[in-house]
This record gives C-alpha cells, sequence and structure tokens, in this order.
C-alpha cells in the first residue's frame, strides 16, 4: 500500500510522455487545414441576434470537438497502418510504426478522444438544446475514420480524405444553428424568406477538392512503395504525369467553386474577393513548386502554402461576415 501513490505517480508520467509521443506524431498544427473553415462556417451560421458571448462559447465547443476528432481520426489511421508504415522508409520514424507508442496507448488515446468528442457535442444541447451534434457524433467519428482503409481498396481514397476534412464546415454549420437544410445555407445566416445561396455547402465542396488534389500530391513521395504494397493512389495507377494532371483538375475544380460561394455569398465582398485570388496563386504557385523541384518540394507545397491557403479564407470570410453583421 505505500507504493501505491508512487506508481500512481508513475502511470501519470507514463501516460503523459504517451500523450506528447502522440500529439507529436499527428502534429496537433495541421488542424490548420480544416479549422479555419469550421470557424468560418460557424460564423456564417450564427443567428444575428444570438449575443456575442453566447458565440464565442459556441465557437470554443466548436475548435474543442474539432480537434478531438482530429486526434481520433489521426491515431485511427497511424493504428490502421502502423505495419504499412514500418515498411516504408518515409514513415518507419512514426510513433506507432517505430514502437515509441504502443498500441495499447495508442488505442487509449484514441478511444478518449473519440469518447472526449461525443461528451463536447452534449455541449451544444446544454447551451442550446441542440440534439444534432450528439445524433451525429458516433456517424461522424465513423466518417473521419473510414478514410484511413480506403488506400486498400480505391484510388479513390484521396477524395475520401477531402470527404473526412470537407464534413467541418458543415457539422460546424449544425452546431451552431440547428435549423432546416434550407435556412441553414441560406444567404443571411438563415434568415426567413431568403433565398438558399448554399454557401457552406460549396465551401464544403471546396475542401473536398483541395484537400483531395494536394493528397494527390503528397502521395507522389510513396509512388513507388504504394505500388509494390499493392496499395492503391493515383500515383501508383496513372504515375507521376497522370497524377500531377488530376492534382491540377481537381484545384481548378476547387478554385471555381470557391469562385461561385464567393458571387452566391452576399456577405462577402472585396477582402474575400482578394483572398480568393490570392488562394488562386497560390494554387498555381504550388503546382509550379512541384513541377520545377520534384518531390523535394513537397514540403512546401504541402504544409507551408496549403496552410496559407486555409488561413486566408478563413480570417477573410470571418472578418467580412463581422464587418456585416
Amino acid at each position: 500500500m505505500t507504493h501505491t501513490p508512487t506508481i500512481h505517480a508513475n502511470s501519470r508520467q507514463a501516460f503523459a510522455q504517451s500523450l506528447r509521443i502522440a500529439a507529436g506524431d499527428i502534429k496537433l498544427a495541421h488542424s490548420v487545414f480544416a479549422l479555419p473553415f469550421a470557424v468560418l462556417a460557424a460564423f456564417l451560421a450564427r443567428d444575428p441576434d444570438s449575443p456575442w458571448g453566447h458565440f464565442a462559447l459556441q465557437l470554443a465547443l466548436v475548435v474543442l470537438c474539432m480537434v478531438l476528432a482530429r486526434t481520433w481520426a489521426m491515431l485511427f489511421n497511424r493504428l490502421a497502418d502502423r505495419d504499412i508504415d514500418a515498411r516504408n522508409e518515409r514513415t518507419a520514424r512514426r510513433a506507432l510504426a517505430s514502437g515509441r507508442l504502443s498500441p495499447t496507448r495508442g488505442w487509449t488515446i484514441a478511444l478518449t478522444s473519440a469518447a472526449f468528442f461525443v461528451l463536447g457535442t452534449g455541449g451544444f444541447y446544454l447551451l442550446d438544446q441542440n440534439p444534432w451534434p450528439m445524433i451525429l457524433a458516433v456517424p461522424v467519428l465513423a466518417w473521419i475514420a473510414f478514410y484511413s482503409i480506403t488506400k486498400r481498396f480505391t484510388a479513390l481514397c484521396h477524395v475520401f480524405l477531402g470527404g473526412a476534412l470537407g464534413a467541418s464546415p458543415i457539422a460546424a454549420a449544425i452546431a451552431i444553428r440547428p435549423v432546416s437544410l434550407p435556412m441553414l445555407f441560406g444567404s443571411s445566416a438563415g434568415a426567413a424568406g431568403t433565398a438558399p445561396s448554399w454557401t457552406i455547402p460549396l465551401l464544403a465542396l471546396f475542401v473536398v477538392l483541395w484537400v483531395a488534389g494536394f493528397d494527390v500530391i503528397y502521395a507522389l513521395q510513396d509512388l513507388e512503395f504504394d505500388r509494390r504494397e499493392n496499395l492503391r493512389s493515383i500515383p501508383a495507377r496513372l504515375g507521376p504525369r497522370g497524377a500531377a494532371w488530376v492534382a491540377r483538375l481537381l484545384h481548378a475544380g476547387a478554385f471555381g467553386v470557391l469562385i461561385l460561394a464567393w458571387h452566391r455569398e452576399p456577405r462577402f465582398g472585396p477582402i474575400v474577393l482578394g483572398a480568393v485570388a490570392l488562394v488562386g496563386v497560390i494554387l498555381a504557385l504550388e503546382h509550379t513548386i512541384v513541377a520545377r523541384r520534384g518531390l523535394a518540394g513537397i514540403p512546401m507545397a504541402f504544409f507551408t502554402l496549403n496552410g496559407i491557403v486555409s488561413l486566408v479564407l478563413g480570417a477573410a470570410g470571418c472578418a467580412e461576415v463581422v464587418m456585416g453583421a
């Protein structure tokens, strides 16, 4: 009995160390790809009559749930792929693949994140008697984890990843304002009598195409490995040249959808238009870098430039919605 406090302290320290390893491995900073679009959707869906203090609580819950959901999805991916990752020189140093984090610890953290996500969705019911986040919590967790197994049977795995991230603006909007879909996607945050602008689903579609495009580029790094392991990806299926063209087409489609979203949303003005133009330049630059530098240009194209895309669009959109409130 005298050793119990020491045992508990050591267990807590071990779990804290596992958390640090897991957080470093899944790179929480990469939440920047989807989080700004969830925040923007929350601003778009906000009830104009809702006090800003109340909205701040809603927004905090959205961010918390986003981080928890991403932690679950990324750890599920690492757990599902740990044997594959261990055979891939590029990914062999990942925590689960290398053995720095045990599968038991990984599942513990993943399932704990999922459980807290479900509990977090209950906060929307406490704030607004909104049951939809709780109702949809488990299906959402299943959907965002499903991507991890798609590379085993379809080259469209990149689109499934885009769909996992693209769900974030729609989920955030439903959490902020539980109304019927035509109202939710209306031109004035659901004001009665307005025609639907479909801004939020258009933003979701942009995310799907944008993420799928840059994931195709990212997958170029594993082309030979995927072919050797009989894994499906567009680079493995079409080769570098074909994959590059698919990525360009996906990003061209994403840019077109973004222009349509700006056109359809009356609260978007010159600031968002400027951000849209900048996104077009960044996407073109991304493909230019990859074309000129090959695999060496992927880290900059994937992480830096795509992080700028999400932050610029999210900040510009939120700014104009607030100014027009």
